[in-house]
């Protein structure tokens, strides 16, 4: 969804400016690679296990990569019978009526949740001549599909779940709550989930764990990706694919992580602070 000027004072108001910028950057993902990351994690501990140790994705990684503030209130709520954290109880359609001005075609809705293709369709673009109260809605458009599909993705991989209406009420609340924590709450639990040898399809915020072992792994990162800034995963924001078969690389990524040593693991934090980006 095109990121326009007058929304952006909302976004930067949820503190969630910097994951917007990313929105139309985002890389390419190499399953094979995570898929071998997700072999070695650990539900237990939650942390990967490699040839030199333990290792895991903090809190800092997650400010450092996606710019998410860290601290702040959590962000919780009921995944199954949320409605009854609704306003007064009010329906969830009724508040979503309200919040967007409309209810979607029948066909686009599937319990509580709405196709990605209705949000794309009626808000893709804003209105040059649109009212401040038009923006409004436009901006709570924008920020549902971005948490619903880049922060807090699920196996409704073109749903956008109405758990969220809660926190879209009150645009200007929305700087209080603690995204980051919850982005890695969210990863650890996708990846927990992903251990299980019957679960096929990868969820939960990808590009994170990728720029994250991009990062960290030297070794493992795509060259010619030397020029970088705030916030970190917008680096890779080119990276493309190799053509390579997809069992070819899922060997090729077990054997590198096979091989890793400790020497191998970067530093990030006195990278970047020798990098004046701290």
């Amino acid at each position: 969804m095109h990121l326009h000027d007058r929304i952006i004072p909302y976004l930067k108001t949820a503190d969630l400016y910097h994951l917007a910028r990313l929105n139309s950057q985002w890389f390419w993902v190499d399953e094979p690679l995570l898929k071998a990351f997700i072999e070695r994690w650990r539900p237990e501990m939650h942390t990967f296990h490699m040839p030199f140790g333990e290792c895991s994705i903090t809190l800092q990684d997650v400010a450092y990569q996606l710019g998410l503030p860290i601290d702040g209130e959590p962000v919780s709520g009921c995944l199954t019978e949320f409605e009854n954290l609704m306003e007064h109880g009010k329906p969830a359609w009724v508040w979503f009526c309200e919040l967007f001005g409309e209810l979607p075609l029948q066909s686009k809705v599937k319990q509580m949740t709405v196709c990605y293709t209705w949000f794309h369709e009626r808000f893709r673009v804003l209105p040059a001549d649109a009212t401040d109260e038009t923006v409004r809605i436009y901006a709570r458009a924008y920020i549902l599909m971005l948490l619903s599909s880049q922060l807090f993705a699920d196996k409704n991989a073109n749903r956008v779940h109405l758990r969220w209406l809660p926190y879209l009420a009150s645009l200007d609340d929305l700087g209080r709550y603690n995204w980051g924590s919850a982005a890695l709450a969210w990863l650890y639990r996708c990846l927990c989930r992903g251990t299980n040898r019957n679960v096929v399809n990868l969820a939960g915020p990808l590009q994170l764990l990728q720029s994250w072992i991009f990062w960290r792994f030297p070794t493992l990162r795509p060259s010619g990706f030397d020029v970088f800034g705030f916030h970190l995963a917008s680096r890779w924001a080119t990276f493309l694919l190799r053509n390579d078969p997809g069992d070819q690389r899922s060997v090729s990524a077990r054997l590198s992580l096979d091989r890793l040593r400790v020497h191998d693991e970067s530093h990030l934090v006195i990278a970047l602070s020798f990098s004046g980006l701290c």
